[in-house]
């Protein structure tokens, strides 16, 4: 009996030993690689691979381009003796009231009367060359005009001698830093940029005329206008590089004109005006006469007034 019971108090041992053993090593298997500080850690540690990328902050949309407007109510201009209407009342002398830019002439029906302007500025100059036109700008800048309009580069090409002619390249650079300038310190201020007229066209309509072939000797345009009935080699080719010159300064025009938000280039169309003498000044057959003055505000009327 007593036999019996010992035996059956170390079979409970055993078990209970086996009992103890088998739950240590479980816990041991549940709690190995993860129960360490480190395991922890990597497991708590974020996974950087997985992490959500901050997302792009969206583009900004451009702006849109200002819009141009037909009517604009003041308009300074810049330019030459063209746009002071020298020749065209009296000789020698400036006529700004029939400019066709800014004239209150009523039979020139100026482009500042044809849009209702209310206020019109003038600081063309007589003789003015592309050199003149960064003062010419500052001016117009002060006064903050809706429209400017520049009309410049004829006196570059009337020199003495084609060698004279203001190269294309400081025609280029002069122009672009005036159109820089107005851009700058005008944001808003809308720009047309008229093309120089063709002064071959000027040669061809006068050439043949006695009274003009003895004002012409007095010196005005001799680049084009020298011996206006000589037709040798030399003098086809010397007036042949003035109108390339004006082809080239018009080309300039147009490309600077575009590379500026609010600028309006003609198109040529003054330069492929075919005027008449009608449209020439009865003291120099050069400048425009009244009827030329209106022509050229016509001009300027239908590109400003253009959708």
């Amino acid at each position: 009996m007593r036999r019996a019971r010992l035996h059956r108090r170390s079979r409970t041992r055993t078990t209970a030993l086996a009992g103890l053993v088998a739950a240590v090593l479980t816990l041991s298997a549940c709690t190995d690689g993860s129960s360490d500080d480190g395991g922890s850690q990597a497991k708590s540690a974020p996974d950087q691979g997985s992490q959500a990328k901050p997302r792009p902050k969206p583009k900004p949309e451009p702006k849109p381009k200002p819009a141009w407007r037909q009517r604009p109510t003041s308009i300074a201009a810049l330019g030459d003796s063209i746009t002071r209407g020298f020749d065209a009342c009296k000789p020698l002398a400036d006529c700004p009231q029939v400019s066709w830019a800014t004239g209150t002439d009523a039979q020139v029906d100026s482009l500042a009367a044809r849009l209702g302007a209310k206020q019109r500025w003038n600081f063309a100059r007589t003789g003015a060359q592309v050199a003149d036109l960064p003062v010419q700008a500052n001016e117009a800048i002060a006064r903050k005009p809706e429209l400017i309009s520049i009309l410049i580069g004829a006196n570059d090409a009337c020199r003495p001698t084609t060698a004279g002619m203001t190269s294309v390249g400081t025609f280029r650079t002069t122009v672009a830093d005036s159109l820089r300038s107005i851009r700058k310190g005008l944001p808003k201020t809308q720009v047309y940029v008229a093309s120089v007229p063709d002064l071959e066209r000027l040669w061809e309509v006068g050439k043949d005329n006695p009274v003009t072939q003895q004002i012409w000797k007095l010196g005005i345009c001799q680049s084009m206008l020298k011996s206006p009935q000589a037709s040798t080699t030399a003098d086809d080719g010397r007036r042949g590089r003035v109108r390339d010159r004006v082809r080239e300064f018009n080309r300039v025009l147009r490309e600077e004109c575009a590379k500026v938000s609010l600028c309006r280039f003609d198109g040529n169309a003054t330069f492929q005006y075919d005027f008449s003498v009608a449209d020439l000044s009865k003291w120099d057959y050069f400048h425009p006469s009244k009827t030329g003055q209106a022509s050229l505000a016509e001009i300027a009327y239908r590109k400003v007034t253009s959708r």
